[in-house]
């Protein structure tokens, strides 16, 4: 069930599911913006992909890009951060409470649920909304050079799509780290944790 919250105060009440007392807590920050912070590595290889790919299609393929274009590709971008939200909270099973909507305060949208997933389905959860990033990133590359408006357009959404996941990408690192093939992974309040399937 994906419910729309547009002021959510306290993501802690979005994420009090039912925690089996053997779970184990999984190091990560504590907040969101130290959350940022330390997802800044993850941030940089995006932001250096996409730059690449413009200075390959540019460089090689003497592609032109319309200025205009680009921001106007940006701000759809950004108005796609939404859906980048709906595509992690679809990955979740039906029986899960998926809370959909913008922190107070912040220019940050989340999707909030505390149910177990087998770890793959959580990693699928987690980098799904790549897709937003890595489409407008093919239709650049495979666009007509001369097609300035359209490589523009294209550019700009690919920056929002592959650059506003990263500490999806930073979750998704930890989480491989961390836990084994069969454990299941949810969040608890703060916290992400991940329950063994024969624990000891």
């Amino acid at each position: 069930m994906i419910r729309f919250n547009g002021c959510i105060e306290d993501i802690r009440s979005c994420q009090t599911g039912d925690l089996p007392e053997h779970a184990e807590r999984i190091e990560t920050p504590r907040t969101i913006d130290d959350t940022m912070k330390h997802a800044a590595p993850a941030c940089a290889v995006l932001c250096l992909i996409v730059s690449l790919t413009a200075f390959g299609k540019v460089f090689f393929a003497g592609a032109a890009i319309k200025p205009a274009a680009v921001f106007i590709g940006l701000a759809v971008g950004l108005v796609l951060l939404i859906v980048h939200e709906l595509l992690h909270a679809v990955v979740y099973p039906k029986a899960a409470a998926v809370t959909v909507g913008k922190l107070k305060g912040k220019l940050t949208f989340v999707a909030l649920a505390s149910y177990p997933m087998i770890r793959g389905r959580f990693l699928l959860m987690c980098l799904l909304p790549f897709v937003l990033g890595i489409v407008p990133l093919a239709v650049f590359v495979l666009s007509p050079a001369e097609a300035k408006w359209l490589n523009g357009m294209m550019f700009g959404m690919a920056c929002i799509g592959m650059i506003s996941p990263y500490p999806d990408v930073d979750q998704a690192v930890t989480v491989l780290r961390h836990a084994n093939r069969n454990d299941r992974i949810m969040f608890y309040r703060d916290d992400l944790y991940k329950i063994k399937e024969n624990p000891d």
